[in-house]
């Protein structure tokens, strides 16, 4: 996770310094572990920075996830004494870029394994009860999972969408993703 982090990181801070003219930071901070995000903040507040993009790495909003990472952001910056401007980034599961970047890796690997009969398509489990709360995650990602089917010219029958990491005793959302 931090080696593809950091790599994001390092392409993103490349691309913006060919596409943009005015100054830019990019720093990376990690709900948990480090970096963390105070720290990511704090080297932008002593590089002057007064606005702020947060930008989860979650193509998909969840609560668990997505929130959660702007959460702690909102709580580091809830201590600062003269607030930048800030606006997030939500999600991104249906942008082009998100599509095309996924079916590409996967046309790669075809390339070098194979096409299968069927793609499996698993995304992280979350709990049941939390979709029942409203959280739009597994509605995105099944919109996501068809727009990379539908990209790779896949009918119904040749992809599943599935999801993975479950514990605990409640349900969390199907269907269940089990390799064998």
């Amino acid at each position: 996770l931090m080696v593809n982090s950091q790599k994001q990181a390092r392409l993103l801070t490349g691309y913006l310094h060919e596409a943009i003219a005015s100054p830019y930071a990019v720093e990376l901070g990690m709900r948990y572990g480090q970096p963390s995000v105070q720290s990511a903040i704090e080297k932008l507040k002593a590089q002057n920075c007064n606005r702020i993009l947060l930008f989860p790495l979650y193509p998909q909003y969840a609560a668990s996830s997505s929130a959660s990472a702007i959460d702690e952001a909102m709580r580091v910056l809830m201590r600062t004494r003269n607030m930048p401007e800030i606006r997030t980034i939500r999600d991104y599961h249906t942008h082009p870029a998100y599509i095309h970047a996924v079916a590409e890796s996967i046309r790669l690997y075809w390339q070098q394994h194979g096409k299968p009969e069927k793609l499996v398509m698993s995304f992280h489990g979350v709990p049941r009860r939390t979709y029942d709360l409203g959280d739009p995650y597994y509605d995105q990602c099944q919109v996501s999972g068809k727009l990379i089917a539908q990209a790779l010219e896949l009918s119904e029958d040749q992809y599943l969408i599935a999801f993975q990491s479950r514990f605990g005793a409640a349900e969390w959302l199907q269907p269940y993703f089990a390799p064998s």
